[in-house]
């Protein structure tokens, strides 16, 4: 095999776009996973680039809403009652990070990465011919009630701050945008700035198809079997073992199982998530991603048709499939936009990987010479891939990061 600089372990839209950064600067790399690349957690995304986002995610504020969780009649969240105690630090975590001054801070520490968010992947798809893929029209934020557009007001100051460019529009002026949706939501802001991708699955494996290009190398291999050799990290793959000065881990929610083995246990939750498609009824159509606030879910439309994604469920990575969300939201979902029947009879699940401070993990794992870290990206892994890739490529290489690496350090949790 020719000379390999790094390896890089998990073939999702992180791992993949890692690799790929680094082959463009003329490393030899080598992408592992089990399975092929896109086919884990990386599949099933609502296909969002969200250059435009501001908040994170934050832990419910109003107590009808958390009732609602708690007595499991909410759309946009789930919980396992046996997965509660596991799931409590982390989700005591997530509660104090939501505070106002941290959300803002969170917004603040974010931005570089996001404002990167689209440039880079536009430079990968032109790169790999798969622009094609690409929609710049943006995505809608609907809110059904006055209250819940209120509660918005400070995310939008922070925007028109940031310079992030947003529209708010009444019922008639994002029916302008999409016809097809019916007038059961008050408000809406449109976010020009977010692209789409029509097809997740097929970005992901564009980018590894012009890694192999490029001279890197797609293997089959176990995570697992990673272990100090020679001098070398090595990993056993099919091909028979293979060694580097470098390896990468970006397995996303299946991290932890392999770097514990290394002393390295960072504060990673899982939040599981659906998607079903569904065609659409008569000539009805979606231009962009449509998101549904106060019922959490989003309606994207895809190469396959119209996928309905579905909030958080907090449950072991491993539990059996509970789709239950899907249930609860579908009428509703129905009622804003024509769904027809699904076209798969099961629905699709992943687990995303997030820290409680909505950040990822970017950078030289504690204490493990050659060892680097890239996971934590919680729902936004296809946003952030090519822009995790560069940072991390620039870090490696000895680069000048585009921005600082500091806040995504492993070590802010030895706090």
């Amino acid at each position: 095999m020719a000379r390999t600089d790094a390896i890089v372990l998990g073939a999702g839209i992180v791992g993949t776009s890692i690799a790929l950064q680094l082959a463009r600067r003329g490393l030899g790399v080598a992408l592992v996973d089990r399975r092929g690349p896109g086919e884990e957690t990386s599949y099933g995304n609502a296909g969002i680039v969200e250059g435009n986002t501001v908040f994170p995610p934050a832990f419910p504020s109003r107590v009808a809403a958390l009732l609602r969780i708690a007595l499991k009649r909410a759309p946009e969240a789930n919980y396992h009652l046996a997965h509660l105690p596991q799931a409590v630090p982390w989700l005591l975590s997530f509660y104090a990070a939501s505070r106002p001054r941290r959300l803002i801070e969170t917004a603040r520490i974010i931005r570089p990465l996001f404002s990167r968010a689209l440039a880079e992947h536009e430079a990968l798809l032109a790169d790999a011919g798969a622009l094609r893929y690409l929609r710049r029209d943006g995505w809608l934020k609907l809110y059904r009630s006055d209250a819940a557009f209120a509660a918005v007001r400070r995310e939008l100051d922070l925007a028109t701050e940031l310079g992030i460019a947003h529209r708010p529009l009444d019922t008639e002026g994002a029916r302008a945008l999409e016809p097809h949706l019916a007038p059961v939501f008050r408000h809406a802001v449109h976010w020009p700035g977010a692209a789409s991708v029509s097809n997740p699955l097929a970005v992901t494996k564009a980018y590894a198809a012009h890694l192999e290009k490029l001279g890197g190398v797609l293997l089959s291999g176990d995570a697992g079997s990673l272990h100090r050799a020679d001098g070398h990290w090595r990993i056993e793959t099919t091909a028979g073992p293979l060694d580097a000065p470098a390896v990468v881990m970006a397995l996303g929610p299946f991290t932890p199982d392999v770097v514990r083995r290394f002393g390295i246990k960072l504060p990673l939750g899982i939040k599981r998530g659906y998607h079903l498609h569904f065609r659409a009824r008569g000539n009805a159509a979606l231009t962009r991603p449509v998101v549904d606030i106060e019922n959490g879910y989003c309606l994207a439309p895809m190469e396959q048709g119209i996928r309905l994604t579905t909030g958080a469920e907090f449950a072991a990575r491993t539990a059996p499939p509970t789709p239950v969300q899907l249930d609860r939201l579908l009428p509703d979902a129905r009622r804003l936009f024509p769904l027809a029947e699904p076209i798969e009879a099961t629905p699709w699940m992943g687990c995303r990987p997030c820290f409680a401070d909505s950040r990822p993990v970017i950078g030289r794992a504690p204490g493990q010479d050659g060892l680097w870290l890239a996971y934590g990206h919680a729902h936004w892994g296809l946003t952030l891939g090519p822009a995790t890739g560069r940072l991390l490529a620039e870090m490696m290489t000895g680069a000048t990061p585009f921005c600082d690496p500091a806040p995504y350090r492993a070590e802010r949790f030895a706090h």
